[in-house]
């Protein structure tokens, strides 16, 4: 099969590494001498037949640069569109034939799709209406299957860990319990790896449902040794022993329509009563997601997008690129949607944290 004309588009929620992304698959197309459409926000682009073409002024100096240069969206889905004027949150339309459609109209023979769980899933349904598509895996929450790493993560942990070194002191000078609280949705990697990072002495994730008993006596035992500071790091989805999350709101449009967040003022609310003393709550939201990506994942990025457009190249469609070691492999693109990838509570890592003295905040582990 001869490749002479990709899409690409970023969708669902922003993170850094995106520009990087898009930069290696069109450097590595162009120099096939394959032309690039980049659908503008998403699959919205898709559906509205908006794109530009990228050609190498359009990709130069981005390596970098936060954000997309393309634009994405979180409530584009073209299997059950919302957006005006086709459609709304409560009559939600299929437009995914005329995203097909536009895809076969503009003559691409392959479309890489740059996204996370729900992008992911959209993409596999296109793959079941014989589109051919590769992914490549970008979310902060590093929840998908299959690979050791998504991009944007390493960026997102390095913002929560200067969060937790720099709330050190103010936690020391005032003698506080200070709670961050991390993004991560339903994986609590971000909260995990930043707490063992900066040296946090309890951290909550969802797949560890905490006590909070076993969190005041934690803090208490701290303060009868002399430690009168306690450094909590949250991640949004961490939950009770009764399964109870924190939910801001819901969001019917959505690809993921339920809110998590404010854990942090909750269990802060919980700490000021049981132990009398002061707590404030940092709450780290977009600042996770926003900003220049670290060189890891720059590095991540640009061998992704690299690889992506090379099995393009080999016909090797319904795919995702994925981190094996230390080397770009691939997998299904079902497989890597089939079950999101969650901490195991018996890990080496959370094993490393016990042992350093962490505390999960419940009976069970510890």
């Amino acid at each position: 099969m001869s490749i002479k004309k990709v899409g690409i588009l970023t969708a669902g929620g922003d993170c850094p590494g995106l520009n990087a992304v898009v930069r290696a698959v069109s450097k590595n197309a162009l120099r096939h001498g394959v032309k690039v459409l980049g659908f503008k926000n998403g699959f919205d682009g898709l559906v509205r037949n908006e794109f530009i073409e990228i050609d190498e002024h359009a990709v130069s100096g981005i390596l970098t640069l936060g954000g997309t240069i393309l634009g994405t969206s979180n409530l584009a889905n073209p299997f059950r569109y919302t957006l005006p004027p086709f459609g709304t949150p409560e009559e939600p339309k299929d437009l995914s034939s005329v995203a097909m459609h536009n895809f076969k109209t503009n003559g691409l023979d392959a479309l890489i799709a740059i996204g996370g769980d729900g992008t992911l899933h959209m993409a596999q349904q296109f793959v079941d209406m014989g589109m051919p598509v590769v992914g490549i895996p970008k979310t902060i929450d590093n929840d998908l299957s299959c690979t050791d790493l998504t991009f944007g993560f390493d960026s997102a942990m390095s913002v929560a860990t200067d969060a937790v070194d720099r709330i050190h002191t103010t936690a020391q000078s005032h003698h506080r319990v200070m709670i961050i609280e991390t993004m991560g949705r339903y994986a609590g990697w971000i909260a995990l790896r930043s707490a063992i990072a900066g040296g946090g002495d309890i951290v909550l994730i969802p797949e560890i449902p905490y006590n909070e008993q076993v969190i005041v006596d934690y803090i208490l035992d701290r303060r009868a040794k002399g430690k009168n500071f306690s450094i909590i790091v949250a991640a949004e989805g961490a939950k009770n022993e009764a399964g109870e999350q924190a939910v801001t709101r819901t969001v019917a449009a959505s690809t993921d329509p339920v809110r998590l967040g404010g854990i942090g003022f909750k269990i802060s609310n919980m700490v000021e009563e049981a132990c009398r003393v002061e707590s404030r709550v940092v709450v780290l939201g977009h600042l996770q997601r926003g900003g220049t990506p670290t060189p890891f994942d720059r590095w991540l990025s640009t061998r992704f997008g690299a690889r992506a457009m090379d099995l393009v190249l080999e016909g090797k469609f319904g795919y995702m690129v994925a981190l094996q070691g230390l080397a770009i492999g691939e997998c299904k693109i079902a497989d890597a949607i089939s079950k999101l990838k969650l901490v195991d509570p018996n890990s080496e890592e959370v094993k490393t944290a016990l042992e350093v003295g962490m505390s999960f905040g419940s009976a069970q582990i510890g």
